[in-house]
């Protein structure tokens, strides 16, 4: 546990630039510190963008630290594709944009969760490499079960090449 406290108080954000798959980019939106108080870990949040258009395709984000909030609930990964861009595995592909950086931070295995009924997410896990761990049930005074989030299926996504 000291361990892990030490290297999140040691944390520094990389310089990232954009991340491309083809017409696929991500850019940097927001870089947030590490928030003791809130229980929350350095992340980097990114717009999925396309060339060509002008909105924003959906947005990910990576969570850099091994604590079991994230490796439990939230996940190193979250995503999110606006309805008229789904169906074109963007999240799969922008996932995988994030393996490099993650690597960077020493994340291995990745860990992300969804919610059971979430097909589409589930999917995405799977064409990642992901294997689904355990369905877990999340605690009744967490802020997931608060609006309505009971269990989480977990991922782990190892990334030794």
């Amino acid at each position: 546990m000291y361990e892990m406290l030490e290297q999140l108080l040691s944390f520094e954000f990389a310089n990232v630039g954009i991340l491309r798959d083809r017409e696929l980019y991500l850019a940097v939106s927001q870089r947030t510190p590490l928030n003791l108080h809130s229980g929350y870990v350095p992340t980097y949040d990114f717009h999925m963008r396309l060339d060509g258009q002008r909105g924003m395709a959906g947005r990910i984000s990576l969570r850099v630290g091994n604590t079991p909030e994230v490796t439990t609930y939230m996940g190193h990964i979250g995503y999110g594709v606006e309805p008229e861009f789904r169906g074109g595995q963007l999240a799969a592909r922008s996932c995988r944009l994030l393996f490099a950086l993650a690597r960077r931070h020493s994340l291995d295995p990745l860990w992300i969760t969804c919610n059971p009924e979430n097909w589409a997410s589930r999917r995405t896990c799977e064409l990642i490499g992901g294997e689904l761990v355990e369905i877990v049930d999340v605690p009744p005074d967490h802020s997931l079960h608060m609006r309505g989030e009971i269990q989480k299926c977990r991922y782990r996504i190892p990334l030794t090449e």
